[in-house]
């Protein structure tokens, strides 16, 4: 899936899901080395997990993250699977 950000530096957040878990997450944009690391932390994780973990982060005082995004992306991903 490919989810366009709002509100953050980075543009674009790429991700697949194979049986709930998260896979190849890659962000476009942004805080290359930070945005490398969240990726390869989720990795395997339950998207549900994820979710709880990241949901509501904020960065520099604004409402949302990349982290936020992609809680926002997942939440997006199950909404269409439904």
């Amino acid at each position: 899936m490919v989810y366009k950000t709002q509100g953050t530096c980075s543009r674009e957040i790429h991700f697949d899901v194979e049986n709930n878990k998260l896979k190849n997450v890659s962000f476009v944009g942004g805080c290359n080395g930070n945005l490398k690391g969240i990726g390869l932390l989720v990795e395997g994780m339950d998207i549900d997990d994820v979710i709880k973990r990241v949901e509501g982060v904020s960065c520099n005082g604004r409402p949302t993250s990349c982290p936020d995004q992609l809680a926002r992306a997942l939440k997006q991903y199950k909404e269409q699977q439904a």
